[in-house]
């Protein structure tokens, strides 16, 4: 359920509300919006009290139930899209969102060239893999810490922000520690213990979209990162298994119109590995941007041939180069603004 506040409604009438939403066995997430503050109820709790009596309390405009089964993700719960302000640089709404990097984290010569080379083509996000997920055990695994230190590193140098992915419960504290957005990989978006763990953080999550996980599968998992208290969620198609083997994965390039259509959360797209291969990154890009997608998350390798992880579907500096100034002209159609 949600719960509309007047537009003149009081802080102290906001707080009696969430105050009395949480008495009868219910969590409150208030979100202030331009004209109205709302606040989300959710959980188990007294659903007919809250029905029933609520509206008599002062500032109180409505109740509005939300039939769909993830309600902080709704737009129902919030009408606008929602935008994201990390270290000054936004996402979502009119602000568009470039991350690229290289997949793993080879050696601080490898990341400190890329970002050098990212930084002055206006990409302010750099990604990097300190631990790598990888279908065979005996594949590079990543440096681990010692790539997230090299990362940070980079970051203080070129003042770039880092994306890098968290597998483990336990690592959660030393990733955070070291990385602006944590992102949550194809394999662990229904790791519902992981998942709440990012959930009380104060730090933007990138979520990627499971292999076969339906939309409203792919919003269930993002509620429970929003339930935990944390509303920075950004969401990742980055395609999904189907009958094809010409590509990794197949692009749904779908999730975009459908998921903007039920969630306020921005979506981005990840060519590279709904690809697998670097001749059908840039495409796919252009696609995602078409189809009014917040961003994109590329790989990019100074080397791609010799690359330790996923170098086939990697972008080298001319071809990210290249692919840069054509988005720059398809978002001044758009309208979007490049971050």
């Amino acid at each position: 359920m949600v719960i509309v506040m007047e537009e003149n409604a009081t802080e102290e009438e906001v707080r009696n509300v969430i105050k009395k939403v949480e008495e009868v066995g219910f969590k409150a997430h208030p979100d202030k919006g331009e004209n109205h503050t709302i606040v989300g109820v959710v959980g188990e709790g007294d659903r007919e009290y809250i029905l029933s009596n609520i509206e008599t309390f002062p500032g109180v405009e409505r109740v509005v139930e939300i039939t769909q089964p993830f309600k902080l993700a709704s737009r129902t719960f919030k009408s606008k899209d929602s935008i994201y302000d990390i270290g000054g640089i936004k996402i979502g709404g009119e602000n568009f969102l470039t991350i690229a990097g290289p997949c793993a984290v080879e050696s601080k010569e490898q990341v400190l060239e890329t970002a050098l080379f990212l930084k002055e083509k206006g990409v302010k996000f750099l990604r990097g893999g300190a631990y790598k997920p990888r279908t065979s055990p005996y594949s590079f695994q990543g440096l681990k810490e010692e790539g997230l230190k090299i990362l940070k590193e980079v970051s203080e140098e070129t003042g770039l922000k880092i994306v890098t992915e968290v597998m483990d419960t336990r690592e959660v504290e030393l990733v955070s520690r070291y990385a602006d957005v944590l992102q949550i990989g194809t394999r662990n978006m229904q790791n519902f213990v992981l998942l709440k763990e990012v959930g009380k953080l104060n730090k933007p999550v990138l979520l990627k979209r499971g292999l076969s996980a339906t939309y409203k599968e792919f919003l269930m998992s993002a509620e429970y990162i929003i339930s935990e208290g944390n509303n920075q969620v950004i969401l990742c198609e980055r395609g999904i298994r189907t009958f094809t083997d010409e590509t990794r994965n197949t692009l749904d390039i779908s999730a975009i119109p459908v998921i903007k259509r039920y969630s306020h959360l921005p979506i981005i797209i990840d060519p590279s590995h709904a690809s697998g291969d670097w001749r059908y990154v840039a495409p796919l890009s252009k696609a995602a941007v078409a189809a009014g997608a917040d961003g994109l998350i590329i790989e990019v390798h100074p080397d791609p041939k010799n690359a330790l992880s996923d170098g086939k579907q990697s972008l080298n500096f001319e071809q990210f180069s290249e692919l840069m100034d054509q988005i720059k002209a398809l978002l001044e159609i758009d309208s979007k603004i490049l971050a």
